[in-house]
């Protein structure tokens, strides 16, 4: 049986990373003869379904079993019925082999943190995220304008589907005036 590890480093002496689909390397380790292959994680800065990619990788490398320390319900829909997955673990990647080929690690059943947790340092990693935080400068307006402008809707229907530029809020950076949006 093959297993995927969730590493933070390229080595069997690497720490278990606590994100699985946003690990910064999956150690793929043949049980049986002891050879691995360490795999950057290219889905680690994914705007989104990192959890799911890298669940699909574990699939299509032929892995039977996950040791990471968390997982969110989409890698988790995804591993389901294909995949033993083996979370809460803390150590390195020997140690997690180890305690394996052991015995020792329950199989979860769920997920263990909400989608998104392992996005900049959410919940699954313990830590603040870096970079501004909410209400800070460089963020994206999220006004809509004020109300509807005149122009006419698709093929001649009715008008009002142009959102006026003129708003406060507008769609501009921070909140500033922006231009018209659909």
């Amino acid at each position: 049986m093959k297993a995927a590890i969730s590493s933070a480093g390229p080595g069997l002496d690497s720490g278990v990373d606590p994100r699985f689909g946003r690990c910064a390397y999956l150690i793929f380790y043949d049980m049986d003869s002891g050879a691995w292959e360490a795999v950057p994680n290219a889905n680690r800065d994914a705007g989104g379904g990192a959890g799911i990619r890298t669940a699909q990788m574990v699939i299509d490398r032929g892995a039977g079993a996950v040791v990471t320390g968390n997982i969110g319900p989409n890698a988790m829909q995804v591993l389901s019925g294909q995949v033993k997955v083996h979370t809460g673990f803390q150590g390195t990647v020997s140690e997690a082999v180890q305690a394996l080929k052991e015995g020792r690690l329950s199989e979860t059943a769920s997920a263990t943190v909400s989608d998104h947790a392992g996005m900049a340092g959410g919940p699954a990693t313990g830590g603040a995220a870096p970079g501004p935080g909410p209400g800070m400068p460089g963020g994206m307006g999220m006004g809509g304008g004020m109300g509807m402008g005149g122009m006419p809707g698709p093929a001649g229907g009715p008008g009002g589907t142009w959102r006026g530029g003129r708003g406060r809020g507008g769609c501009g950076r921070g909140g500033g005036r922006g231009a018209g949006r659909w």
